[in-house]
């Protein structure tokens, strides 16, 4: 539908997260406190998350997901090497039980995450999804990609983030599920 809007992530060590997206007024929540995995959006309303989905939220609220690899998945196998635009990458499959497999392309030169490619858990069940990052700079010494580009059978997404800012004091209420309407 090529809308453009406002995406702000907030993250908080160890396991809190909420991401709000603002497309003209049609607000998309989805948030973490450490313990209740909640979302709303203008379809489902306001809704605590349980299953999958949860876990799915809880996993992808470790603040520190990127270094938990091996905690987060029951088993990583290299199965190979592919290219992501003119970059070479190396696979690999990350199982995590319930949640399924991933595959996880990593940058043969750098080592950066170029793409992930899994199932991701809603209201109206799992979907494949793919996420392409690129438009890496650094950050306080940590090189982050300032381009997400989300790919599901049903939307496709680029988000191009114009600040990243660490260690900003955030209160723990930011995350908690909003009070219902």
């Amino acid at each position: 539908m090529n809308l453009s809007g406002l995406v702000v992530v907030k993250e908080k060590a160890p396991n809190r997260s909420v991401f709000t997206v603002n497309f003209n007024g049609s607000v998309f929540q989805q948030g973490f406190d450490g313990t209740v995995g909640w979302s709303s959006d203008p379809q489902n309303g306001l809704r605590e998350q349980s299953g999958d989905e949860l876990s799915e939220t809880k996993r992808d609220s470790d603040f520190y997901h990127p270094l938990d690899l091996k905690q987060m998945y029951s088993k990583i196998t290299v199965t190979g090497a592919d290219k992501i635009d003119d970059r070479d990458a190396y696979v690999l499959e990350a199982s995590s039980g319930d949640l399924g497999t991933d595959k996880i392309y990593f940058d043969a030169q750098n080592g950066l995450v170029l793409r992930i490619v899994g199932q991701h858990h809603t209201i109206d069940g799992p979907a494949t999804f793919t996420e392409d990052f690129s438009d890496f700079r650094e950050v306080d010494g940590i090189k982050l990609p300032y381009t997400v580009h989300q790919e599901s059978p049903s939307s496709t997404f680029t988000i191009k983030f114009t600040e990243i800012r660490h260690n900003e004091a955030i209160e723990d209420a930011v995350f908690a599920k909003p009070a219902a309407h």
